[in-house]
């Protein structure tokens, strides 16, 4: 699977450890930054570009990255086609039931909440659960598609 990774300062070295451990899991990244340590980067400047490209279907996921992950969806989910939910902990279902009935094609981590290890198995339970294609989920999807 091609996924779309992006961080600003606050995610980046969970970025780049979640970016080894997809590449190890043979996926396909592509990086859209921040590719180097600064407390004065802005997270838009990473995170907009990531999610175009999810919503262009230039890649299939985005795995977005910020201290609580709270702006970095919000910023996501300014671009039409994007679904971006935020995790940053317990419950895990939050991560299964976001596949299964939004569709999520962005996961937003809050890295200041998550120890890397819960980030790994967060972004490997979101990768392998589908979304069930249920007409009332789809049916809701579609109106919210229609928003935009």
């Amino acid at each position: 699977m091609k996924i779309a990774l992006a961080s600003d300062h606050a995610g980046f070295e969970m970025k780049e450890a979640l970016k080894a451990h997809l590449v190890s899991g043979g996926h396909t990244v592509e990086d859209f930054g921040a590719f180097i340590l600064n407390a004065d980067d802005d997270y838009p400047d990473y995170i907009v570009p990531a999610s175009h490209a999810v919503a262009d279907g230039v890649c299939e996921r985005g795995i977005i990255l910020g201290g609580s992950g709270q702006g970095e969806a919000i910023a996501a989910n300014r671009i039409p086609g994007v679904r971006a939910v935020v995790y940053y902990g317990e419950p895990s279902d939050i991560i299964r039931l976001s596949r299964e009935h939004n569709d999520a094609n962005v996961l937003s981590l809050g890295a200041r909440f998550l120890a890397t290890d819960e980030a790994v198995h967060a972004v490997n339970a979101w990768l392998a659960t589908e979304f069930t294609h249920e007409p009332r989920h789809t049916r809701r999807i579609e109106k919210l598609d229609g928003i935009v």
